[in-house]
Order: structure tokens, then sequence, then C-alpha cells
């Protein structure tokens, strides 16, 4: 598909039989539909791969009318342009012009409201290729936004401390393996007032074409009312020690609230391939640079029109994920980082105990994660929750005992344990470890040794199916999440909201 200019985002396939020959037909979503269709030319005498235009035509043709009449109330030329970009786009299904679109929306920086529409995330896909339709519309923080701009303002002194940067002095201290100049994106604490999807995110780095993202930027926002939800008194964790629960909760927002920012910023925003592209490399191909995890010259790279997800396949989202996810984790106990959300050793919430409280929702995200695991194919459902177990597993392998769970299986009981004394000795090293594997794999294009530590570090065997079954029978319900709406009276827009709670839903 890629070689005939097709991006797999907005399509899904079909599979038919007509005679003796199985055709796959590739169904592009798109307002227009095409007079006949387009066969690739593929060398395979049992079958034929064909371009059926017109998925979901009627769907998306509403959502053209609503954003011609949204260009009206741009609050500027770029938002009418990208406006026009996403309708052209959704129209006739072509996906290059929907990366134009993002190009746009990068450069409408801090927007009083703001918008993510599009095939955007493909979580749900196996492959971690074809994506989800999702529509988000959101108001500006300007409060919230503040502290986060000064933690970009100062991201490339975190940048520094990140493993990969270790033992190099070039690159002002970052290496070769990291961006020579840190663009400092736009990052918005927001407050969504629709956000359409299956999954609701709490934090959002976009867009996910990693050309627009080296060449353009990308912007990070934070869903603050969603990321509140994590807070709820509710929903304690069962996997925490009664002892801790009222503690774990009392600290869970905060922590998680910095976590995700630091997934967005720092987790998604840092690192440099190394690439060739018609004839020319994005480092010293006559003396590459030392691989710090064999501390010997790097020998693999993207070689011409290779991509991390082309060669990465079904690891790129997940492993993508996993990485962002420990550079967070791993910067959670830098006491300067935490001054800038206000946490230090004389607040009411004390650094220090937000960074205990991480690594404990470590250990609890790694077990949640497992309900996603499937016995019977052995597949992952979720790219996230795939990281969580890995990372867990990591630490149990790796911390020396930092990190203990422990099972009742006759209880139906699992609780995880982390030694506070050794969160910097060993909780904060095994994280060490596996960043720098993720982050150096992924550089170099090193995919064999990517998969084999991946694939291993993430296997569901032994007594983690018995915790599977445990955290299965402690499953809790899905959380519902009741948004509000819109009405138009005249010139008025009224605002109305629900409780929360299921019968609100029906």
């Amino acid at each position: 598909m890629e070689g005939h200019g097709i991006h797999p985002e907005n399509t899904r396939i079909r599979q038919i039989h007509e005679e003796d020959q199985i055709i796959f037909e590739v169904l592009q979503a798109a307002v227009e539909t095409a007079d006949s269709v387009k066969v690739l030319n593929v060398r395979d005498p049992k079958g034929s791969i064909r371009i059926v235009k017109g998925d979901h035509s009627e769907e998306l043709e509403r959502i053209c009318g609503h954003l011609r009449s949204a260009a009206q109330y741009a609050a500027n030329p770029r938002q009418k342009k990208f406006l026009e970009q996403y309708h052209q786009s959704f129209r006739t299904g072509d996906l290059e012009i929907y990366k134009e679109s993002q190009k746009t929306w990068i450069r409408d920086t801090a927007p009083s409201v703001e918008n993510i529409f599009g095939f955007v995330e493909p979580y749900r896909d196996p492959f971690g290729s074809r994506a989800e339709f999702e529509g988000v519309v959101a108001i500006a923080n300007r409060e919230e936004t503040a502290v986060l701009t000064t933690l970009v303002q100062q991201s490339s002194n975190f940048i520094k401390q990140l493993p990969w940067t270790e033992g190099f002095s070039e690159n002002d201290g970052k290496g070769p393996f990291e961006k020579a100049l840190f663009e400092a994106p736009d990052f918005s604490s927001i407050h969504a007032l629709a956000y359409c999807s299956s999954i609701i995110f709490g934090g959002i780095n976009l867009p996910n074409y990693n050309d627009i993202r080296q060449e353009h930027g990308f912007k990070n926002v934070i869903i603050a009312n969603r990321m509140s939800a994590e807070s709820h008194e509710a929903d304690p964790s069962p996997f925490v020690h009664t002892s801790e629960a009222a503690m774990f909760q009392k600290h869970r927002y905060h922590a998680y609230y910095i976590w995700v920012v630091l997934h967005e910023l720092l987790g998604h925003g840092t690192g440099r391939m190394m690439t060739e592209e018609h004839g020319k490399f994005s480092f010293d191909v006559e003396h590459p640079p030392r691989n710090p995890l064999t501390e010997v010259p790097i020998s693999s790279w993207y070689r011409q029109g290779q991509t991390w997800t082309g060669i990465f396949g079904d690891l790129a989202t997940t492993v993508d994920e996993c990485r962002a996810e420990l550079v967070g984790a791993y910067l959670m106990d830098n006491s300067e980082l935490l001054a800038l959300f206000g946490y230090t050793s004389h607040s009411e919430i004390k650094g220090q105990d937000l960074t205990y409280n991480l690594y404990v929702q470590l250990g609890v995200d790694g077990l949640r994660g497992l309900q996603n695991f499937n016995v019977g194919s052995g597949k992952w459902g979720q790219a996230h929750s795939r990281a969580h177990f890995a990372m867990l597993r990591c630490l149990l392998w790796e911390g020396d005992g930092f990190m203990t769970v422990h099972c009742n299986s006759e209880a139906n009981d699992l609780k995880v344990s982390v030694d506070r004394s050794r969160i910097q000795t060993n909780g904060k090293a095994a994280l060490r470890g596996m960043l720098l594997r993720l982050h150096m794999y992924r550089c170099t294009a090193d995919v064999k040794s990517c998969r084999q530590y991946y694939e291993d570090l993430s296997k569901v065997d032994g007594h983690y199916l018995e915790w599977r079954r445990v955290v299965l029978a402690q499953k809790q319900p899905e959380w519902v999440f009741v948004q509000a709406n819109t009405f138009l009276n005249g010139e008025e827009v009224y605002l109305k909201e629900y409780e929360g709670a299921e019968t609100v839903m029906l």
C-alpha cells in the first residue's frame, strides 16, 4: 500500500472470493466513491488487492457539513485552513492532505478552543497501523498552561539527565542519539467539552507522523478534567495494601498528572533516529557513534524508505508508549522538576511522596494490564497494557526485591509492595536499563534485538497466568465518562452538564 501512496490509517480490509481467486479489498474512508476500483499490481496468481473508496461515506458527509459550518467561526486564518484541509481529506480519503492539515494545526499555538479530528490513534489495531476516528473539542486553561510552559522552557536540562546522554560531551551534552535542538512544542492544559473515542486519554502528543514531528514539531495537550478522575475516592485500587490505600488515593492524581506530562513532553518528544535518505546520513557514517549498550559503533540504522512503524510493525506502538512511560517514571524523583509543580520537602504533599506513589502505580498498572492479555491467542489487546506489564516484570526481575507482588489465590488477592528506601538504588536503576535498551533499539532500527527483549519481557506465563486470573476476578467496572452538551438558543450558547451515573448515559 505504501508503494502505491496509500496510508493505512483510514482503511480496513475485507476478504472476498471470486471464482478461484481471493480478493482483498482495501476499504478507504471517504465521502467520495470511485466509479471503478483500483487494482494494485501484486505478483500472486492466487489473489489480488484492490482499493474501494467510500467507506463510512454517509458519516463523513455529515462531519464535512459541520466542518464547513465551523470554519465560519475560526479565530484565525490557520484555523480556517486546517478545517478546510480536514474537509478536503475526509471528502477524498487522501491522507497526504490530512498530513498537511496537521502541519497547519501545529502552528495554531495556544488556541482558546483546541480540537483534534481524524483517524488518529492506532491502539485498537493489533498491528498498530490502522486508526480509529476520533473528535475532541476542548477549552484551554491559561493558569494550568503557565506551569507547563515553564517546564517546556527548562526541558533541555532534564533531557541531559536521560541515560542515553551519559558519557557524551557532544551536542551540548545530549549526545548523538538526541536532537540537537529540542523544539519547544505548544503545551496546553485543556478541559474537554467533548471527547469522542473508545479510549479517553489524559494526555495527547500529536501528530503521530514521525516525519512531521521531526521536521515541523508537535503539540502536547493535557486533558485536565479527564486526569482529575484518577483521584476519585470511590475507585481505590484493589492491589494496594489497605494501610496505604487512603494515602495512595490522595496522591494519585498529583503523581499521575506529572507522569503524563513527562510522558507526553519528554517521552514522545525526545530521541533522534539514525537515518539514511538519498545518500545522506543523519550521523557520521565514516565514524558511527558509539552505542552505549554495546560500547561499539552502531551497525544498524533506517535505510532509504524505511520508517519506525514500517520496520517494527506490531511492536512499534507498544514500544513507543513503553519508552515514553519509562521517561516519565525515570524523572519522577527529580526534586527540581517536582518543585516546578509546587511539590517540595516543605509542601503539604511532598515530592518524595509522589515519587513513591508513582512506583506503586507502576506495580498496580502492570497488574491491571493483565486483563488485556488474551490467553487463547497469546496476544495483547492494548499497547499501553503490554507496556505496563513489561515495566512491572522489569522492576521485579532487575529490582533485586525492591518491588514485590504477594498473591493469595484462595482470597483472589494481589498486593504490590515497594521498598521506599531503595527507589534510587534499585528501582530507578532497573528503569534506566530498560529505557536505554528501548531507546537505542528505536534510534538504530535494531528490530531483532528489540523483539527478542520486549517479547520476552512481556510474556505472560507461569505464575503470571495465575496473577491474571486474580486480576480478572478483581476486575472493576469500566469507567463511563458522562460528557456535557452545548445548545444554541438564538445567539446564546448554553452548556448542559449531567450527573455522573450510568442511568444518565441512557
